[in-house]
């Protein structure tokens, strides 16, 4: 069967791959009709992420629907659509028994530590499929880009008499931005790109959109949309090293800071101002298998509108010639889904 492969950075290949074998007890065969490009295919190209091997299938953004189940597996049948929970975590670690599968000791993403889903037919844990009936493909797609936004607004424990600034207006950004929303309180979203916040704008009707100079001009702005206040939570979804450490100067007093970004360098932190304004800094990987149930019931309700999101769609055999361009802000990508409907 065609599939897709990063052999290294900057290399896609179409080949030829095996046909899996049938699943064994607790799994299931899939077939693969969209996938979603999000931030961690885009460094994987770039060479830029730092958990991610070559050669590698990517592909973890994922609709799919079961062809076949192995023993053992009761909440699925053949025939179900489905969202994909990429985060194969071991059950046994120190995590895992914390119920903490995203940051698992051994985890395995697929499309970035193992091969994903840029194939027609690969086998998955049964227990990482989330039935989802009436969602279509693309939303099932994104239903993985959605939990990375609802698992760092829940680290962040919101109450909705705060002012939260969502720093980056990328995918990430905007799923961080529906559970701001959704937590009821006051926010802005603050980006270098006029397009995205004007998207942010006139498509997702955020209100409070602050485009970044780079200068104290910045913070005047954080304040205003404040009320005269800096946020007493930030949520950094840049993947920037320089935009990650000025975040921390928009941060309040006793305020609470979320990495969402991962980056290869190290982020360098301005102790006198982490200690006079004594901030809490938090890291935020994956999401949770309940984060997927909960996003899949608020698609469902009309809480969240993904037709907004999709500004291109690609067919498969077209990635290799089409990807670089996709990586660049200047050509208006919000999110890019990958069609594979023509492939046997």
């Amino acid at each position: 069967m065609l599939t897709l492969k990063l052999e290294k950075p900057r290399d896609w290949r179409l080949t030829d791959s095996e046909e899996p074998q049938k699943p064994g007890p607790g799994e299931a065969l899939v077939r693969v009709w969209r996938a979603g490009i999000c931030g961690t295919d885009i460094s994987g190209y770039l060479g830029k992420m730092p958990f991610f091997s070559y050669p590698r299938i990517p592909g973890h953004e994922l609709g799919v629907e079961v062809l076949s189940l192995g023993e053992g597996v009761d909440h699925l049948k053949p025939g179900d659509t489905c969202s994909v929970e990429p985060y194969i975590n071991c059950g046994s670690c120190f995590s895992c028994h914390r119920n903490r599968g995203n940051c698992c000791e051994n985890l395995q993403v697929l499309g970035v530590h193992v091969d994903g889903g840029l194939r027609p037919r690969f086998i998955v844990p049964a227990r990482k499929l989330h039935p989802a009936s009436g969602l279509t493909l693309e939303q099932l797609a994104l239903v993985e880009t959605l939990a990375i936004g609802c698992h760092a607004v829940d680290r962040a424990a919101i109450a909705p008499d705060e002012f939260a600034l969502v720093v980056g207006a990328g995918p990430i950004g905007l799923s961080v931005a529906e559970f701001v929303r959704l937590a009821g309180c006051r926010f802005a979203i603050l980006d270098v790109n006029a397009k995205r916040l004007g998207f942010c704008k006139e498509k997702m009707g955020i209100a409070t959109t602050i485009l970044a100079h780079g200068g104290p001009e910045d913070i005047a702005a954080i304040r205003e949309a404040g009320g005269g206040n800096l946020p007493t939570v930030v949520i950094d979804a840049t993947g920037h090293p320089r935009a990650m450490e000025r975040s921390l100067e928009f941060l309040a007093f006793t305020g609470r800071m979320v990495y969402v970004g991962i980056v290869p360098d190290p982020i360098a932190v301005p102790d006198p101002l982490f200690h006079r304004r004594e901030m809490t800094i938090m890291g935020s990987r994956n999401a949770l298998p309940g984060d997927f149930r909960r996003i899949i019931d608020l698609i469902r309700k009309g809480s969240i509108d993904t037709r907004p999101w999709i500004s291109h769609t690609v067919g498969f055999e077209e990635v290799p010639e089409r990807f670089d361009q996709l990586t660049r802000p200047e050509t208006g990508v919000i999110k890019a889904i990958i069609n594979l409907d023509s492939v046997n």
